[in-house]
Order: structure tokens, then C-alpha cells, then sequence
């Protein structure tokens, strides 16, 4: 059994070395990994690729830069083994992720997901907590002490209410990204969308407490990019609002409500809306206003 690993890259040249040495660094060998380039506009990144001789490492470069959404899709499309993972071009495996995961997929074989335990870093690679995050782990996320799994309307219900998940942690059945498409309009929140496609057409997701990735969180990011003047709020109103509709269809009104209610992700917005009226943002501050105390 292998994992194939895809790392969408359109960012930080360093730090994408980092993601593939803690790649070349899991103690199991299983593993493919695939970088698929968007044409970023930097030729250091493909002389790096040139020097690496580990016949398991495939770098591909877009002649044109597809954006996200696009470039998701072909490293779904890329993959060749039964697990994968899209992986984050900042985010950083520890060296037991690969380990875990077919462990995991292995005992669990039903499970179409796959939430591994995650620590928190920042941009220096230091471990720590934001408030988000500790939100997500100690309030949020299910309790699971050992491996857990969750589906249908009760887990719907807990993403659309507060997402815990780290996407760029899942490691997902290919078969079944293959039969679900990312959606477009989303591309903020298209994790969680296709995540909550997922839960509804029946896939089954285990939580394997283990810790054993490291996720990134920076003010370069593009959703972080986005909190400040209030559009990533735009695009998540216009989620749940879908969202909501979806489960309807569904009958599954638990889910319903909580995509109408979107608490959090309402709450999110009110923390941030302070710092927006003290620097003087206000198209800002209308924005995550609206958000914070409206729901449609």
C-alpha cells in the first residue's frame, strides 16, 4: 500500500522545500510524492526539483497559471494509488504522517477521510495555539482519545456549525475525489465543500487522534489574506447558504439549521470587527458587521 502525496504549489519557494524534506523524512517509504507548479514565476523552483534524484518525486509545471481550483483537480487527476493527499506547499508532515495514515486506512478501511491528529505552527516552524485553533481542537472537534469514525447528518452537522477539520492534513479514497468534483465559486471555502459532498452522497470519516502533521498558520495565506476586509465572509455567507439548501434536500434538518446559523464562523467575524473600526476599515467593518449579525 502507497500514499500518494500532491502538493498543489503556488507560494513560498522555501518553505516548499521544507514540505518535501519532511516528505523525504517519514519512516515509512510508502509513499509518491507529486508537485504541480502554477506557473509561479520563479526558476529556482524547478532547479530545485532538477537536483533531487529520489525516483518516488514528480515535479510538473502548469504552462499557465490555472488558479486553485483548477490545480486541485489535476493533482486528483495525477494520482495513481487508492490514498492520497493533497498537501499544503507550507505545511510540514512529521515523520510518522505516511505511517499513520495507511495504519489508519488499513483497520479502517470503510473510511473515505481521514483526520489525523495536527499541531500548529507558525511561520518560523514554531508550534503553537491561536485562538482559532483552540477553538477548533478543545470545543469544536469530536472528542476522540483513539480512532473514531463519524458520518451522515450528525457529522454534517458539526462541519456547517464549526469546520475543524485541516484540509491540508485529510488524506481521502481517490476513487472518491475522482467521483466528487470540487466545486466552483467556492474558492475560499471549496475544502469544506467538497468535504460536506462528500458526508452527503455517504462517505464515512475517521478521526485518528495521533499527531503527526504540522500546519502552517500565517498571515500570508490566502484565506488569512481575506479576513481583514471581510470577503472571505462574502464567500462563506454564499456557502452556507447553498450549503443549507443542500441539506434540505437531503432531509437532514439538523445540518440545515446549523448552515443557516453558521455560528462560528459568525463569531469569527465579530472578533475581527474591533481591530476593523479602530484602523478605520470601514467597508470592512460593514462587511464583517453584516456577516457577524445577519443570516439569510
Amino acid at each position: 500500500m502507497t500514499l500518494d502525496i500532491l502538493v498543489p504549489f503556488w507560494g513560498d519557494p522555501e518553505m516548499l522545500r521544507e514540505t518535501v524534506e519532511s516528505v523525504l523524512a517519514q519512516t515509512s517509504d510508502d509513499w509518491l510524492l507529486t508537485v504541480v507548479d502554477d506557473a509561479y514565476p520563479d526558476e529556482s523552483v524547478a532547479a530545485y526539483f532538477a537536483t533531487l534524484t529520489d525516483p518516488r518525486i514528480t515535479y510538473v509545471r502548469n504552462e499557465v497559471n490555472k488558479g486553485i481550483t483548477e490545480n486541485y483537480r489535476t493533482c486528483v487527476r495525477l494520482a495513481t494509488q487508492d490514498m492520497m493527499m493533497i498537501l499544503g506547499c507550507d505545511d510540514v508532515l512529521l515523520p510518522n504522517y505516511v505511517e499513520v495514515i495507511l495504519r489508519a486506512h488499513r483497520d479502517f478501511p470503510d473510511a473515505d477521510l481521514i483526520q489525523p491528529g495536527v499541531q500548529v505552527i507558525d511561520e518560523k516552524g514554531a508550534v503553537g495555539q491561536t485562538l482559532v485553533d483552540a477553538v477548533k481542537q478543545k470545543l469544536t472537534m469530536p472528542r476522540a482519545s483513539s480512532p473514531r469514525v463519524l458520518s451522515g447528518e450528525p457529522l454534517a452537522a458539526s462541519l456547517l456549525r464549526a469546520d475543524w477539520l485541516y484540509w491540508p492534513s485529510l488524506a481521502f479514497k481517490r476513487e472518491r475525489l475522482l467521483e466528487v468534483d470540487f466545486r466552483e465559486g467556492f474558492p475560499i471555502i471549496q475544502d469544506l465543500a467538497i468535504v460536506i459532498d462528500l458526508i452527503g452522497s455517504g462517505s464515512p470519516l475517521l478521526i485518528e487522534p495521533t499527531v503527526c502533521f504540522s500546519y502552517r498558520r500565517h498571515s500570508a495565506s490566502a484565506s488569512s489574506a481575506k479576513l481583514g476586509d471581510g470577503s472571505r465572509f462574502v464567500g462563506e455567507r454564499d456557502y452556507f447558504t447553498f450549503a443549507a439548501a443542500q441539506m434540505q434536500r437531503l432531509g437532514w434538518r439538523r445540518a440545515r439549521l446549523a448552515a443557516r446559523l453558521h455560528l462560528t464562523s459568525r463569531a469569527h467575524a465579530l472578533t475581527l470587527l474591533p481591530k476593523a473600526l479602530l484602523e478605520r476599515n470601514i467597508a470592512g467593518a460593514k462587511v464583517l458587521a453584516a456577516h457577524a449579525f445577519t443570516n439569510r
